[in-house]
């Protein structure tokens, strides 16, 4: 059995994907499954997927998330599926808490959703990207998503076609105190 410390270190950031390759269904529903299971506030689950891998609609999905201008964000075509994370209303008491404690808890438990999903995905060998750049305008229209609604996350899976890189990190004692900050 593999150990998660393998797993969170095989998981990357892919950039590039192989375009003839689907995910297989199956995948893709435990990759849900996993989401499914992320702990929430209050056990709210404040958000809705969606799922896009249409072809054409993903397409255009893509084209919200790259700059021509920046430069950035042009590999999403290559990806078969993107997942959209809308923000829901918390329930009652998630909702009571954030404003008792000044936290906003569903841009926590978007966070928690989305690291499910894309360890989800390394755990599949599916590979994935999380962004936040995309015209949320666009994205809202073309996906049918109410005006009072925020996108938060766009996260692209593919099977990857980057090798692995070795993970550059702070060193552990630059993000972690112990009984002290």
């Amino acid at each position: 059995m593999e150990r998660f410390l393998d797993l969170a270190g095989r998981r990357q950031s892919d950039r590039a994907f192989d375009s003839t390759r689907a995910i297989e269904p199956e995948k893709i529903a435990r990759i849900l499954e996993a989401a499914q299971l992320a702990p929430s506030a209050c056990n709210a689950q404040p958000y809705k997927i969606i799922v896009v891998d249409d072809p054409v609609l993903k397409n255009k999905v893509a084209d919200t998330t790259s700059s021509k201008v920046l430069g950035m964000n042009h590999f999403t075509k290559q990806a078969p599926v993107h997942m959209i994370i809308v923000e829901e209303n918390p329930n009652f008491t998630s909702g009571i808490g954030a404003v008792v404690k000044d936290k906003h808890f569903p841009y926590i438990d978007i966070g928690i959703v989305a690291a499910h999903i894309t360890l989800a995905a390394a755990d599949e060998g599916v590979g994935s990207c999380i962004l936040g750049w995309f015209d949320e305008k666009k994205l809202r229209t073309l996906l049918g998503i109410p005006a009072r609604k925020r996108i938060l996350l766009d996260i692209v899976l593919g099977y990857s076609t980057q090798p692995l890189r070795e993970k550059k990190r702070k060193h552990i004692d630059k993000v972690v105190g112990y009984n002290k900050y």
